[in-house]
Order: structure tokens, then C-alpha cells, then sequence
């Protein structure tokens, strides 16, 4: 398992609550707005980047997904209000 980070830049209000459904069901918190974080195995990974692909217009949208290993995630500074 790997800590994930979902990011995203969604135009269409459907569009942007399917990719944050697609990200809770896979069992990721929601951060901030457009921002999820969690633990993903590869194939849970490559099936969340999937289903967002589907569900996206890539010519006006963007979802990054950043697998990040547990010492750089250690290496996180937080300021302001923990989620």
C-alpha cells in the first residue's frame, strides 16, 4: 500500500462530484475541496486514475494522482488546520 494524493481541476459541477465519489469509494479523505489523500494498493491506483479518465473532459480538466512513500509523507509540513 502506498499514500496516494488525488488533486484535481474539474470545470463541470457532475463531473467534479463523480471524481470525489470515485475517490471516497476508494477510501480516501478529502483534504480540501479538490484535494484527497490515502493508502491505495498499484491496482487500486491505476483503477481510481481509470474511472477519473473516464469521467473527465481532458481538453478543460485535470486529476493528478501522486503515490508518495511513507518517509517523504513523514516529511510533510501541515500549516494551519489539520482535515
Amino acid at each position: 500500500m502506498t499514500m496516494v494524493w488525488v488533486v484535481y481541476d474539474i470545470t463541470d459541477n457532475t463531473t467534479r462530484k463523480n471524481v470525489a465519489r470515485i475517490c471516497l469509494d476508494k477510501g480516501l479523505y478529502r483534504v480540501q475541496k479538490s484535494v484527497f489523500l490515502g493508502t491505495l494498493n498499484a491496482n487500486e491506483r491505476d483503477s481510481l486514475a481509470l474511472e477519473c479518465e473516464d469521467e473527465i473532459d481532458p481538453d478543460v480538466d485535470s486529476v493528478y494522482v501522486f503515490p508518495m512513500d511513507d518517509e517523504s509523507f513523514r516529511k510533510v509540513k501541515l500549516l494551519g488546520q489539520a482535515f
